[in-house]
């Protein structure tokens, strides 16, 4: 079955979508991120079809978010690295999570708990003004046609 492609859309959430929208990507992401970065560690953890996780790695190695790197020569073998733009993407999961704590976690509470190098503290992530510092979330922002705007 052939996935909808959105790349072509003026819209940064379309676009994005384009790149991880198929439901495993974020999934693979957040593995890579937390050093689980071998083919066949990848398809243990998350039960992922061979034929699946080879399209989907292909898939964002071609994006430019991960990069595949060689780690033995006899049998050829390789490992997955995020790339700086598929780092950027693991913030973007981030408030993924504070949402799913919130909303999803049940009495059992977060499944896995954040701590913050500086501050050494167990804290998750907020949305900030890049100008001013200040909260940005949906009700301190309006929505403004930009320049690559349809």
């Amino acid at each position: 079955m052939q996935r909808t492609r959105f790349g072509d859309m003026a819209c940064s959430i379309a676009r994005t979508l384009d790149v991880i929208g198929e439901p495993w990507s974020p999934l693979i992401l957040r593995d890579v991120y937390v050093g689980i970065c071998r083919f066949d560690q990848l398809q243990d953890e998350l039960g992922i079809s061979r034929k699946v996780l080879a399209e989907r790695l292909k898939w964002l190695v071609e994006q430019g978010v991960l990069e595949r790197r060689e780690y033995s020569a006899k049998p050829p073998r390789h490992e997955y690295a995020l790339t700086p733009k598929g780092t950027e993407l693991v913030e973007l999961l981030m408030v993924m999570v504070r949402w799913g704590d919130r909303w999803t976690a049940g009495d059992e509470g977060p499944p896995v708990l954040y701590r913050h190098h500086a501050c050494g503290r167990i804290a998750h992530v907020e949305l900030h003004c890049s100008e001013c510092g200040g909260p940005m979330g949906p009700d301190d922002i309006d929505v403004l046609p930009g320049p690559g705007a349809a």
